[in-house]
């Protein structure tokens, strides 16, 4: 992962963390629920972001380092994690 990507992740997973501690405290303080639930969309959305910034990084690197190579056994295998990735928790 290039160093800028590495930050901006880093940084969304620490705002997500902010986020949970104060969700913590809403709830401890018996906050308004539609302003905990707002809290939990925002750290669902930012680590939605991170998985995109995460899989957007994978796809440009790992991905296309197998596809373009002669292991037709490797570009299987990236194709499969990938499509797992997808299917967590569908049977």
């Amino acid at each position: 992962m290039n160093t800028q990507a590495q930050q901006d992740a880093i940084q969304r997973v620490a705002s997500a963390a902010g986020h949970l501690r104060g969700i913590e405290r809403m709830l401890a303080d018996d906050a308004y629920c539609i302003d905990v639930i707002k809290q939990i969309q925002a750290v669902q959305a930012a680590l939605s972001k991170v998985s995109t910034l995460l899989l957007d990084n994978h796809l440009r690197t790992c991905v296309t380092t197998a596809i373009q190579g002669d292991d037709a056994d490797e570009r299987e295998r990236m194709l499969q994690e990938i499509t797992s990735v997808f299917s967590v928790g569908k049977k």
